[in-house]
């Protein structure tokens, strides 16, 4: 990969990372709380505790996420960028359009997937 392209990247990279910085998702900690009023009643109760599950997940996704960039962003520095943390083989460009902070080959990242199928119906 060229310089260009990686420059190309890092933009990409920078952009996914502010936006999700702006986005203010991770900062927001209003829709965690529970007010008093939703404690006396079991179905805003339970309503209050399914959007706390959504927040949640939605915050542990962007926060994955945003490790995943900062991630991509230190392999730039590093001049590793673009190849498979595992196997060392070079990342698509089309898979690095998509998602720039890939960190695996599509071969890799197919067999950790059906890894963790694996280990999801064992348990």
């Amino acid at each position: 990969m060229d310089k260009k392209q990686v420059d190309y990247f890092k933009g990409k990279l920078l952009h996914a990372r502010q936006q999700i910085v702006n986005s203010g998702v991770l900062e927001n900690l209003e829709d965690l709380q529970i007010k008093q009023e939703d404690l006396a009643d079991d179905a805003d109760l339970a309503n209050n505790t399914i959007n706390q599950q959504i927040s949640f997940s939605l915050r542990d996704k962007e926060l994955n996420k945003l490790r995943r960039i900062d991630a991509a962003l230190a392999r730039i520095e590093e001049g590793t960028y673009g190849f498979c943390v595992e196997s060392g083989d070079e990342i698509e460009p089309k898979r690095l359009e998509v998602q720039p902070w890939a960190e695996f080959c599509v071969e890799v990242a197919e067999e950790h997937e059906r890894s963790q199928q694996r280990s999801f119906r064992r348990a």
